[in-house]
C-alpha cells in the first residue's frame, strides 16, 4: 500500500543529490552501495539503487532474450547493457550503433534488436551474441516523415507480433498535414502491410498492453500554452483499431482547442482513461507482472514522468502508480520522486520502466544518464 509523501523516507536535500550528480556523474562508492540516490521518496521497504550508472542519455529500454538491456538515446548511439555476473547490477556497457538520428525506440523480437530513428527504423540482426561486434543494420522501413519536432519515437511489438510505431505531431498544436502525422501505426516485423492504428494522438512516447486483455494502453502528452494547469497529459486505452483520440481539436476529453475546435464536440472523441496532471510529460509505462513487489501493485501500471518544461511551477519528475481495477482508474499517486527538488533544482529526469524477471523494476533516466533498479524487501 502507498504511504502518504510525508511518511516517506527523504535523508538529504535535492541540492544534495544535485550536487552528487552534477559533480560525481552516476556514479557508486562501491559496488552495490549507490551514492547520490538519499533523496529519492520511496514508500516503505523500497530501495533505489543504481542498475547502469553511467548509461548517458538512456532513454527507452527493452530487455532481449540472453538478459541484454538494450537502451535508445535522442542523441545518435544506442547501447546494450550487460550484467554479466548475475548480482542484478550492470557491469559491462557497450555502445552498438553511433551516427543514427535521435534513435529514442528500441524493440528485440527473434534475436533481433530493432531501433527507431526519426525516419525509419533499422535492424541489428543477432545483436546479443555481437555486442563486441554489432553488425551492420538492416533498413526495415524507412517512410516516415523527417520532422525532427516530435521526431523521435517509441517501438514496441504487440501481442499480435506488429511492430507498433508512433509519429508525433510536426508541431505544438496544427492540423496534420497528412494522415502519416499525429497518429499510432503499426507494421509486419519485415516492413510491410504499414497502416495507421490509431489517430488523434499529439505525440506518445510510450506504450504497452494489459497482460490480460492484450488492450494497447498509452501515454500522450498534452499540448503547451493553454496556462500551467491546462490541457492533462493522457493514459489513453486503445481496445481496438481505429479509435481517434482527439488532436488537435479535443483535449483531455473535455477541453475544446481555442483555435482548432470551433465547432467540434469532444464526444466526438475518444476520451482519456485518466486525464493526468498538465506537463508532466508522462512517456514510458508497464503493467507490473513480477512477484517481488507485494500483491497490491501487482497487474498494476507504473508511468515515468519526464517533468514539464515551461510550466512556472515544476511539475512531474517521477514515477507514478495507477491502480486499475479491469479498465476503469481507482487511484493514482506518486510512488517515486525527489528528482526535482524543494528549490526547483532538478538531479533527474525518469523515460522509461522496465519490469525484470526477478521483479524489480528498472527506471531509465536521461538527464542523469543512469539506470535505476528499484526492488523490494
Amino acid at each position: 500500500m502507498l504511504t502518504n509523501p510525508t511518511t516517506r523516507h527523504r535523508t538529504a536535500t535535492a541540492a544534495l543529490v544535485l550536487w552528487l550528480v552534477t559533480t560525481l556523474g552516476c556514479t557508486q562508492s562501491t559496488k552495490g552501495q549507490a551514492t547520490g540516490l538519499d533523496g529519492i521518496n520511496l514508500p516503505d521497504g523500497f530501495t533505489i539503487e543504481y542498475y547502469a550508472p553511467d548509461v548517458p542519455g538512456a532513454r527507452s529500454l527493452v530487455r532481449g532474450d540472453q538478459g541484454t538491456i538494450f537502451v535508445g538515446t535522442r542523441g545518435d548511439r544506442v547501447y546494450a547493457v550487460v550484467d554479466t555476473d548475475g548480482d542484478q547490477q550492470a557491469d559491462k556497457i557497450h555502445t552498438i550503433a553511433t551516427g543514427l538520428d535521435m534513435p529514442n525506440g528500441v524493440a528485440f523480437r527473434d534475436g533481433d534488436l530493432y531501433v527507431a530513428e526519426v525516419s525509419r527504423v533499422i535492424r541489428l540482426d543477432s545483436i546479443e551474441s555481437r555486442l563486441n561486434n554489432p553488425p551492420a543494420p538492416v533498413v526495415v522501413n524507412d517512410h516516415f516523415p523527417s520532422d525532427h519536432s516530435h521526431g523521435w519515437k517509441f517501438i514496441a511489438f504487440g501481442p499480435d507480433d506488429y511492430l507498433y510505431v508512433p509519429v508525433g505531431a510536426p508541431c505544438n498544436i496544427c492540423e496534420p498535414p497528412d494522415s502519416m502525422y499525429a497518429n499510432i501505426m503499426r507494421m509486419n516485423p519485415d516492413g510491410s502491410g504499414l497502416s495507421v492504428f490509431a489517430t488523434g494522438i499529439r505525440n506518445t512516447v510510450g506504450f504497452t498492453w494489459h497482460p490480460q486483455t492484450g488492450e494497447m494502453w498509452f501515454t500522450d502528452n498534452g499540448r503547451d500554452w493553454l496556462g500551467d494547469d491546462a490541457p492533462p497529459d493522457e493514459l489513453n486505452r486503445a481496445d481496438r483499431p481505429g479509435l481517434n483520440f482527439g488532436y488537435p481539436y479535443c483535449h483531455g476529453g473535455t477541453i475544446l482547442d481555442p483555435e482548432y475546435g470551433t465547432g467540434r464536440d469532444c464526444a466526438d472523441y475518444t476520451a482519456p482513461a485518466l486525464a493526468l496532471d498538465a506537463h508532466v510529460a508522462a512517456l514510458g509505462l508497464r503493467f507490473y507482472t513480477g512477484t517481488m513487489f507485494p500483491e497490491d501493485y501487482r497487474g498494476q501500471l507504473f508511468i515515468a514522468e519526464h517533468g514539464s518544461w515551461n510550466r512556472s511551477v515544476p511539475i512531474g519528475y517521477r514515477v507514478m502508480l495507477v491502480k486499475l481495477n479491469g479498465n476503469e482508474v481507482v487511484s493514482h499517486a506518486v510512488f517515486a520522486d525527489g528528482w526535482l527538488g524543494d528549490n526547483r533544482s532538478v538531479s533527474g529526469r525518469p523515460v522509461d520502466v522496465l519490469v525484470m524477471p526477478d521483479g524489480a523494476l528498472l527506471v531509465s533516466d536521461d538527464y542523469a544518464g543512469c539506470i535505476y533498479r528499484i526492488s523490494y524487501k
